[in-house]
């Protein structure tokens, strides 16, 4: 009985020294997260001291012009129409001449610095949720270009040297712990494919560029491609549809051209001429009107796509090639170049000619002479490096949130591979507005990453 007795309080002792021990290394582990974002504070002291103060000041001043709205109107047949909060855009004629009523400043400076400051030390580190490894033994050429998610966050493409597109479904890649991952469908072009780009509002249409100048329109469900652009005389680096226009189609290469297309049309409907590459094109979030591309003259033009003969403005403050360009939101801009920096602009502080100052500055990441990627979420910015490693910014402060380094893998047998031999990455995409971000590099391997 005795013995019973004393069985059963070495049991509750167990139970009740399992519990503590558990919550010590809850508050080892939350310590240790403590530690580890205060380190980051003190390392970075001097830069955020600076943007405090440069925020405090600019909480005093006020700002009256912003950028106008746009919206696609698509139930009433009316197409495109503007809208704005504030503002009569009856009268409106180009972009330079909207003046709003409703104060785009936060009155509040210092509670936005703060808010700000929580969102980068909010997550420290990438975690590794799946890896997907491509057995294509038949193509050696695995450099991925561009990834894109479909409108619902599905499903997730990829293009690049492979002259292949393939689509995979997200949430089974994350699943199925599996050596070698296969498409859920795949469509072969011609080419070597630069760019692809989902359509926000038809689920089954996807376009892609390519290094031979064609530009294609693609349903996935029949798997082929229903529409061929042919107007391009050399290599398209990049395409992008417009969410507020969903028919709208724009593309810019190696000829100097932006061209403009309707997915309902077989020649595009507008040119812009200009003296460079053309590297990225990118239309914001609810404008039917404004275009931005990034040029090999360290340029980035903002055009008013009902007057396409002269540039609304243009960002000038690269040293070299502007590879890359996104907006976060319908006046705020982020410019990637080779010259191994990012840069935010504010396009509700231009009025028209050349803006020289950018918001920010980020740097920390490595990138000289390769397309890295670039993709904007949520206030997140991420970009590839030629360190073969994935870096994040959030959008208040010039310093990374995270980085995360590929290992060194052959993507066909899954054998780590001791020399890096130049790799970088070379393709980033959110996963939406979550903190899901999909990274692949120059070999063919793709990583699933959560920002914690």
């Amino acid at each position: 009985m005795f013995g019973k007795q004393l069985q059963h309080g070495n049991q509750i002792c167990n139970m009740s020294y399992g519990k503590k021990l558990g919550k010590l290394n809850l508050q080892s582990r939350a310590r240790g997260d403590f530690i580890s974002r205060s380190g980051r504070v003190v390392k970075n002291f001097k830069e955020l001291e600076k943007l405090y103060f440069s925020t405090r000041s600019k909480a005093k001043q006020s700002v009256s012009d912003t950028l106008g709205r746009y919206s696609y109107n698509g139930s009433s047949g009316q197409g495109p129409i503007l809208r704005t909060e504030g503002c009569d855009l009856n009268m409106v004629s180009d972009l330079s001449s909207i003046k709003c009523s409703g104060d785009r400043s936060n009155s509040d400076g210092l509670g936005s610095f703060f808010d700000s400051l929580c969102k980068y030390l909010r997550f420290s580190k990438f975690k590794v949720k799946a890896t997907l490894r491509q057995g294509d033994l038949l193509n050696s050429s695995s450099l991925v270009c561009s990834l894109d998610f479909d409108r619902d966050k599905e499903f997730f493409a990829t293009a690049g040297s492979s002259k292949k597109i393939k689509v995979f479904e997200c949430d089974t890649v994350l699943k199925e712990d599996l050596d070698i991952h296969y498409p859920i469908i795949e469509m072969n072009s011609q080419s070597k494919l630069s760019g692809v780009c989902w359509n926000s509002y038809i689920k089954n249409h996807i376009a892609s560029s390519a290094f031979d100048g064609v530009v294609q329109l693609w349903d996935i469900t029949r798997n082929q491609a229903i529409m061929n652009f042919e107007e391009h005389q050399q290599r398209v680096w990049s395409i992008d549809f417009s969410q507020a226009y969903p028919t709208r189609l724009a593309s810019g290469g190696d000829d100097g051209n932006v061209k403009l297309w309707n997915i309902n049309q077989e020649g595009s409907v507008g040119t812009i001429n200009t003296n460079a590459n053309v590297c990225s094109v990118q239309f914001p979030p609810d404008s039917a009107w404004l275009l931005a591309f990034g040029s090999a003259d360290h340029k980035i033009y903002c055009y008013d796509l009902r007057n396409i003969k002269t540039p609304w403005c243009i960002l000038a403050n690269h040293k070299k090639t502007v590879s890359n360009v996104k907006f976060l939101d319908s006046t705020n801009l982020v410019s990637a170049s080779i010259d191994g920096t990012l840069k935010l602009w504010d396009l509700a502080t231009s009025t028209g000619g050349v803006l020289r100052n950018p918001v920010l500055t980020y740097s920390g990441h490595k990138n000289e002479k390769n397309f890295v990627g670039l993709s904007v979420a949520d206030g997140y910015i991420a970009t590839g490096s030629e360190s073969n490693e994935v870096f994040v910014y959030h959008k208040s402060f010039p310093i990374p949130v995270a980085s995360y380094k590929f290992n060194c893998v052959d993507p066909v047998n899954g054998q780590e591979v001791y020399d890096d031999d130049g790799q970088f990455v070379s393709s980033v995409c959110w996963r939406g507005q979550s903190q899901t971000l999909v990274a692949a590099n120059c070999k063919g391997n793709i990583e699933i990453l959560e920002m914690v």
